[in-house]
């Protein structure tokens, strides 16, 4: 994007420009910086990649002019959702003002005018699979893009995401993580063959035992509702093993953790700690039961009779939030 000049240019003596030219130096001495910073709030960011109009919902926090430069948390909707939806659903923004960094819900691909979107993680999902969506080279696009906006920290750049959103999440840390410093995924396994990474990766994990979507023991999940479409998930104690294995952690994790609701539901809340990794990282994972296909922590009793129990038995946006904020890219915890 070519800067807007500020000063009216400095003309040689006795050198006459024609009148047009004149015009458009004055107009653009007096054009608007189009680089203006994003205020706080929500903002909508669109742009051009492989030959379609991409956007995502940018949520500044509301103290972000006290910062020199903001974290960025990127929060991928699940299959047949959208950002405005994931955002409303994971309540991730009231963490992102009060910790102050820049919660960003991106748009996955459709069909036509759909807002029933997804993300290419590899094996999953629907349109943008078939269609093989570069939603690796978006992302990367979409910060660039942000970064012309805001001054973002492009060190501390994390990811999560619910379902197909979590699958997604795991492959940027898998194949981008030269721009990631740590993942978060919730009821989403990776659902590539391998970890295209040589630096060890943070992870972090949420998933229930019980989630009657994304099976935590793996294999075909029900079909989509109205569809015969299918997804395979991967048996997320394996996958994790994997985690643990390209990072070098040791091999037998640490109950740091164990919660029970209150209410008598029945839920519970387990974290598994894989420590001594590479590069002084940690893979984490949040084994929960009694809870469905769901955000912990988010709005509540939402589709359960699709996605099973809704549970506040831990704050995953909180939890994520206290995991990201040890870790950044080319420095050791």
């Amino acid at each position: 994007m070519t800067e807007p000049c500020t000063n009216q240019p400095r003309l040689p003596r006795r050198v006459i420009l024609p009148m047009a030219l004149v015009f458009v130096f004055l107009a653009a001495a007096s054009a608007p910086a189009l680089n203006a910073p994003l205020s706080a709030g929500d903002h909508t960011v669109k742009l051009q990649h492989g030959g379609r109009e991409r956007s995502a919902i940018v949520h500044v926090p509301r103290r972000a002019g006290e910062k020199s430069v903001l974290p960025v948390v990127l929060n991928f909707h699940g299959g047949a959702g959208h950002g405005a939806n994931q955002k409303e659903y994971s309540l991730l923004d009231s963490v992102a003002d009060s910790e102050s960094f820049v919660a960003v819900y991106p748009n996955g691909n459709g069909r036509l005018e759909s807002r029933l979107l997804t993300w290419n993680a590899g094996t999953c999902c629907a349109f943008s699979v078939t269609r093989n969506i570069d939603d690796v080279g978006f992302v990367r696009a979409l910060l660039a893009a942000i970064a012309e906006k805001l001054p973002i920290d492009r060190r501390r750049v994390y990811a999560t995401g619910l379902s197909n959103g979590g699958m997604m999440s795991h492959r940027l840390a898998a194949q981008a993580s030269d721009i990631i410093a740590a993942a978060a995924p919730v009821a989403g396994g990776m659902v590539l063959p391998t970890i295209q990474s040589s630096r060890a990766i943070p992870i972090m994990h949420i998933h229930s035992v019980d989630d009657p979507r994304a099976l935590y023991s793996g294999g075909l999940g029900p079909p989509f509702p109205l569809t015969k479409s299918q997804v395979f998930h991967p048996n997320i104690d394996r996958m994790i093993a994997n985690w643990v294995k390209h990072n070098g952690c040791a091999i037998e994790p640490n109950v740091v953790e164990r919660r029970t609701d209150r209410d008598n539901r029945g839920h519970t809340a387990t974290k598994y700690v894989y420590s001594s990794c590479r590069d002084g990282v940690e893979v984490v994972l949040w084994k929960l039961t009694g809870a469905g296909h769901v955000w912990p922590g988010g709005k509540q009793k939402v589709m359960e009779r699709i996605l099973g129990p809704s549970t506040d038995i831990i704050d995953a946006n909180r939890e994520m939030w206290n995991f990201f904020s040890r870790f950044s890219l080319q420095e050791k915890i």
